[in-house]
């Protein structure tokens, strides 16, 4: 049963990845395209980097979460932030008997 669950877990994780891979693919083809199309209709003003600006922050979210990349809320954050309450938990009660 233990097995089962590791593998739903482990295939689920594989399909995430499998799929921001595609949708990083997908934006820097698109980018690639607008960027020539940009330079060739209208090279005097730029406007590919907003589309590029917009979409790249949600590849940075995607890969995010895909990865568990999280520097400020970790797993070492939240160990710690749970032994803190913890512990204000038990000096308030300490505090009250």
């Amino acid at each position: 049963m233990e097995n089962n669950k590791a593998y739903l877990r482990a295939h689920k994780k594989v399909k995430n990845i499998k799929e921001f891979y595609g949708h990083l693919l997908t934006y820097v083809l698109v980018i690639s395209g607008l960027i020539i199309l940009n330079v060739l209709t209208s090279p005097k003003h730029l406007w590919f980097y907003w589309p590029a600006l917009g979409w790249g922050i949600g590849i940075i979210c995607h890969g995010i979460s895909v990865f568990n990349f999280n520097p400020f809320f970790n797993k070492e954050w939240e160990e710690r932030k749970l032994k803190q309450f913890i512990e204000e938990e038990k000096e308030l009660l300490n505090k009250w008997k």
